[in-house]
């Protein structure tokens, strides 16, 4: 059997295969994350996932690499990680008591296969004061986050409620990952 690659240094990303029980080491490689900005938000993470994955492929092809890419969308409008603490609190100030998006995306490539695909988790957040929005900005947890929270951590108190899988927030849809490397004999 190939062995699994998991294309991202996300080390929730890697705790997540790492409870389902999934062998796999970690390679990554500095790629460009460009995109067209006219490209839906699944198209985005698609093709981040795939390029992520792609490079990580060609250094590999012995493999089955996993890639996979997150953003935030409140509006039409992506919210990627924040680029210093007033970024982020201008992010959770516009998520306060709304509802957005998160889009995971997730590419597979093994030989000549590729399983690609998408999920996405409406989260609608408490509204949030300004002391709330500054307590959580200085524990530095928002700041290697897409939307500048993570779910998973102290984040949780910011959240009302999810509709969809919550994984896919968190970083990567488990259950249908562990479903497309099935269809590959993984």
């Amino acid at each position: 059997m190939k062995p699994l690659i998991l294309a991202s240094k996300s080390p929730r990303r890697k705790e997540l295969l790492t409870r389902a029980g999934i062998d796999f080491t970690v390679k990554t490689a500095e790629v460009e994350e460009r995109f067209d900005p006219a490209a839906s938000p699944g198209e985005i993470v698609m093709h981040l996932s795939e390029i992520k994955a792609d490079a990580v492929y060609q250094k590999h092809p012995e493999a089955i690499v996993l890639g996979s890419d997150t953003v935030v969308v409140l509006d039409g409008k992506i919210l990627g990680k924040p680029k210093d603490k007033p970024d982020a609190i201008r992010m959770l100030t516009l998520l306060s008591g709304r509802t957005h998006e998160v889009y995971t995306g997730v590419t597979i490539l093994s030989g000549e296969k590729k399983e690609q695909f998408f999920e996405c988790t409406r989260v609608t957040f408490f509204p949030l004061t300004e002391e709330e929005i500054l307590e959580y900005v200085a524990t530095g947890e928002p700041m290697d986050k897409a939307g500048a929270y993570g779910i998973q951590e102290k984040g949780v108190a910011l959240v009302k409620g999810i509709e969809g899988d919550y994984f896919t927030v968190v970083g990567l849809p488990v259950a249908r990952v562990i479903r497309a490397l099935r269809s590959l004999n993984v």
